[in-house]
């Protein structure tokens, strides 16, 4: 039977996919080896299991803070224009075990092809550069805010979402 709340749970499970779709890009929090904050964005494709795809270079500050830590947040914010009070922008952030894909992965080529379908001859050029470095972003968590009272976490590898409550 379905409930006007499980009605509403799918409807935010959409929205929040149809948010993620809307990006080509992905903002990209890492942390540096001496646990300073940094903050970046790169160009993305996902498979099928929902990681993430980026190809970043060795010049990058978050390149040798994934290869560090491991780790990663992203984000993705609904544009200021798209939103009425810039106080309740839709986003979601994940919280990700980062790892280098290494060219023997079966996903190596394969990803470095759709970002290239997806991106152009830019992902072309950037292949035959020795610097450039390809990660996944595999999501552990996330919360996903809908605007006023209308935040989720994320449960993952299911990816449902459940209403987060106030603090008692």
């Amino acid at each position: 039977m379905t409930t006007p709340e499980s009605t509403d749970l799918r409807q935010a499970e959409a929205d929040l996919q149809a948010l993620i779709d809307s990006h080509q890009t992905l903002l990209l929090s890492t942390v540096t080896a001496t646990g300073q904050p940094a903050i970046s964005y790169a160009p993305y494709v996902r498979d099928a299991s929902g990681r993430f795809y980026i190809f970043i270079s060795d010049l990058a500050e978050h390149t040798g803070n994934l290869q560090q830590q491991g780790s990663a947040a992203i984000l993705f914010v609904r544009p200021e224009a798209e939103t009425r009070n810039p106080f309740a922008r839709e986003r979601v952030i994940l919280q990700c075990r980062a790892g280098e894909v290494p060219e023997t992965d079966t996903n190596h080529a394969a990803m470095l092809s759709r970002l290239e379908q997806r991106f152009g001859d830019t992902v072309a050029l950037l292949r035959r550069l020795p610097d450039f470095h390809l990660f996944a972003l595999t999501p552990q968590s996330g919360r996903y805010v809908a605007g006023f009272g209308k935040a989720y976490d994320l449960e993952l590898p299911a990816g449902t979402l459940r209403p987060v409550s106030p603090p008692d």
